[in-house]
């Protein structure tokens, strides 16, 4: 699967089919996420895989109750090691850069995921100290996320998105993209847009000569209509 057609096909999977994962399929994702970028390349992160059933039931719990997780056969415990991001970015490296190479080995996470047709979901929301209690994680590490791995049961909807011209400008904040397809490359649609302007130049200019034409006719019909009224009226000339 070519990588746009995983990034548009993606979804947050909350429903799974009672089915174990090959460990196969879980070692590529754990191997992609160990590829994402890291701050200098520190990669601070570890990846806990969970399948026991009685540990998925805790981190469901820990993770606000979302009852639908222990269905998912494989959760991933995502924690960062912000002492190893401190030592060489301070302050920087705890309250931000440990949170974006984890988001980054979790996008990477995702998109596997997908490139492989198995459902996994992303979640944020979690108690922290019960998750770590639930994945006996260390008191030095801190868990930035869960990710949910297992066969779709259902495939979500693609959910809605804001457009290219909603999001993003050009060179300052507030400058808007004035033509998106020029910036995105879509010459075929900029093409069509250039197709349909000169259709309607043509047709306005067919429109004006056509009325044109009607109405040199018109001239022409009542010139000779008045020539005949008067013959009419005042007989033939002598």
């Amino acid at each position: 699967m070519e990588v746009q057609e995983a990034i548009r096909k993606r979804r947050s999977v909350r429903k799974y089919l009672d089915k174990p994962l090959p460990w196969e399929y879980i070692g590529r994702v754990l191997d992609a996420a160990r590829l994402a970028p890291s701050s200098g390349n520190i990669q601070n992160w570890k990846f806990i895989v969970v399948t026991d059933p009685s540990r998925r039931k805790k981190i469901a719990e820990a993770c606000l109750q979302q009852r639908w997780m222990e269905v998912a056969p494989v959760h991933i415990v995502v924690c960062a090691e912000p002492k190893k991001a401190i030592q060489f970015y301070g302050i920087r490296g705890d309250r931000l850069y440990s949170i974006q190479n984890c988001a980054a080995a979790i996008e990477n996470m995702l998109l596997t995921a997908t490139d492989m047709d198995i459902g996994a979901c992303w979640i944020g929301a979690f108690d922290e100290g019960m998750l770590k209690s639930a994945a006996s994680i260390q008191e030095e590490a801190r868990p930035q996320a869960v990710v949910t791995l297992g066969y779709y049961a259902e495939y979500p909807k693609e959910p809605v998105h804001y457009t290219i011209e909603n999001v993003a400008f050009m060179q300052r904040w507030g400058s808007r993209i004035a033509d998106i397809d020029a910036v995105m490359g879509n010459y075929g649609n900029k093409l069509q847009r250039h197709i349909a302007n000169a259709q309607e130049i043509a047709n306005v200019k067919k429109q004006k000569l056509s009325d044109q034409i009607k109405n040199k006719i018109k001239e022409q019909i009542d010139k000779r209509k008045q020539a005949r009224d008067e013959k009419e009226f005042f007989g033939p000339t002598k």
